[in-house]
C-alpha cells in the first residue's frame, strides 16, 4: 500500500517513545524509594548541630555523662565516636580518659587492617561488646507498614589497645519489637588474634515494617570480658524496598505497548492484502497499462 512504510515507521517511532518513557519511569521508581531514612548514619553531627568530636557519646552511663549526644542516636553504653585517623593515635575521650584501638600507628601485632576512617572517609562508632554494654538506637520514621525495609551498614572488629588476648565481635540488629515473626538478625562472629583488627565488611539485613515508625537497634556483643573487644560501625542506611507490584505495573504497561507496536506494524500489510495487486504488463502494442491481477 502506498505510504504504508512511512506509516509503519511513524507508528514504531511513536511506540518506541512511549516504551522509553515507561522504562524511564520504571528506573526512577526504585530511586524514589531509596531515600536513607536513618538520621546521621555517618555519626558526624551532634544534637546541637555541631560536628561530632572523638569522644564517648550518649546518655548517663555508670554515673558518667558523656560530653556529646549524636543527632538521632541514643545509647547508655561504653560507645565512642572515632574521627578519621584517631583510633590508633589520639583516640576518643571517655570516662576513663582517652581510649585507643590497636592499629598500625601503635604497632598492634595483628592490626594492620584497622579501619582508620569509615569506608567513605568519615567517622565511625566503636562499641565495647563486653563492658557497660548498651544498644545504639534510633527511631526510624517514614516506613511503610507491611513493606520490606533494608538496613545496610559497614562493620569491623578491633581490640582496645594496652590489652592482649584473642577476642570476638558481632553486631545484633533489630527493627521494631522483636518477635517470632520479626526476629533480630546478627552478623557473623569474627574471631581476632591478640591485638587484632579486621577491615570493613558490608552487611545488609531485610525486615518487614510493622508500623510507620520503628526503633532501630545495634547491639555489640564481644568476648571475653577484660580484653576489650570493640565492634565498629559506619555508614548506616535504612531504605524502603519498592513493592514488586509497582514494578509489575510498569512491566505490564511495557508489554501492552509492545503489542500495540506489533499490531500497527502488521496492520498495514494485512489491509493491503485485500486489494488487487497492480503491476506493469507489456501489451503487444508495446504500450504499458496497469491491469488488475487475480
Amino acid at each position: 500500500m502506498k505510504g504504508a512504510p512511512g506509516f509503519r515507521r511513524f507508528a514504531i517511532r511513536g511506540a518506541t517513545t512511549l516504551i522509553l518513557s515507561v522504562l524511564a519511569h520504571a528506573a526512577v521508581l526504585p530511586a524514589a524509594h531509596a531515600q536513607n531514612l536513618a538520621v546521621d548514619g555517618t555519626f558526624s553531627t551532634t544534637t546541637s548541630g555541631g560536628a561530632a568530636a572523638a569522644a564517648e557519646f550518649g546518655s548517663t552511663n555508670n554515673g558518667f555523662t558523656p560530653t556529646q549526644q549524636l543527632l538521632g542516636w541514643t545509647t547508655a553504653g561504653y560507645n565512642f565516636v572515632f574521627l578519621p585517623n584517631t583510633a590508633d593515635t589520639t583516640g576518643s575521650t571517655g570516662q576513663y580518659n582517652a581510649l585507643t584501638l590497636w592499629g598500625p600507628a601503635n604497632s598492634g601485632a595483628n592490626a594492620a587492617n584497622l579501619p582508620l576512617s569509615s569506608p567513605t572517609g568519615g567517622n565511625y562508632v566503636g562499641a565495647d561488646g563486653a563492658f557497660e554494654v548498651s544498644a545504639i538506637t534510633q527511631t526510624i520514621n517514614g516506613l511503610i507498614t507491611g513493606q520490606n525495609v533494608t538496613v545496610s551498614f559497614a562493620w569491623a572488629g578491633a581490640q582496645q589497645s594496652s590489652f592482649t588476648g584473642p577476642t570476638s565481635d558481632k553486631w545484633t540488629v533489630s527493627l521494631g519489637t522483636v518477635s517470632a515473626s520479626n526476629p533480630s538478625q546478627s552478623t557473623n562472629v569474627v574471631s581476632l588474634p591478640t591485638e587484632g583488627a579486621t577491615p570493613w565488611m558490608n552487611q545488609t539485613f531485610t525486615f518487614v515494617a510493622t508500623s510507620t515508625s520503628e526503633l532501630l537497634s545495634f547491639l555489640a556483643t564481644g568476648t571475653p570480658a577484660g580484653q576489650p573487644p570493640f565492634a565498629l560501625l559506619a555508614n548506616v542506611s535504612v531504605t524502603n524496598v519498592p513493592e514488586p507490584a509497582g514494578i509489575g505495573i510498569f512491566l505490564t504497561g511495557l508489554a501492552g505497548l509492545l503489542l500495540v507496536a506489533q499490531g500497527r506494524r502488521t496492520a498495514a500489510p494485512n489491509k493491503a492484502a485485500g486489494r488487487p495487486v497492480q503491476r506493469t504488463v507489456r501489451l503487444p502494442e508495446t504500450r504499458r497499462q496497469y491491469l488488475p491481477v487475480g
